[in-house]
């Protein structure tokens, strides 16, 4: 996931699949499969493919334990929902060529001191993690 410009794109069994993961931390299969169980609703297989898809995108890591693969997040919810909403304006370019990132931080700083402080940390903190 780390280095991506872009979300992949995710439909909406593999999003209430995520949903069930960020709530939980982890989960195999099979425990996902009863936690989205309607009844006539999807298969356990259908279940365990959008996890192998999301598995593929980058979305969940994945670990062998005993003969079940056991999922968790690769994204925390916060970071996943702040890069679909930057990905539907367009990207990072188009928020600094939109004048939206300046009106960000303008906002940010009207709130209060601490916060811009706040905001000037993670981007520090951020540049640190930066090859």
């Amino acid at each position: 996931m780390a280095g991506r410009d872009h979300l992949p794109p995710i439909g909406a069994l593999e999003l209430e699949v995520l949903e069930h993961l960020w709530a939980t931390g982890e989960a195999d299969v099979h425990e996902t499969h009863a936690a989205l169980h309607q009844p006539g609703g999807r298969s356990v297989n259908t279940v365990g493919s959008a996890l192998e898809r999301l598995h593929r995108k980058g979305l969940v890591s994945r670990q062998k334990v005993s003969h079940r693969y056991r999922y968790t997040p690769a994204i925390r919810r916060e970071a996943f929902q702040a890069r679909r909403m930057v990905d539907a304006i367009g990207g990072a370019q188009a928020l600094a060529d939109l004048g939206l990132l300046a009106a960000f931080v303008d906002a940010v700083a009207e709130t209060d001191e601490s916060s811009l402080e706040d905001l000037e940390n993670l981007i520090a903190k951020r540049r640190r993690h930066i090859p």
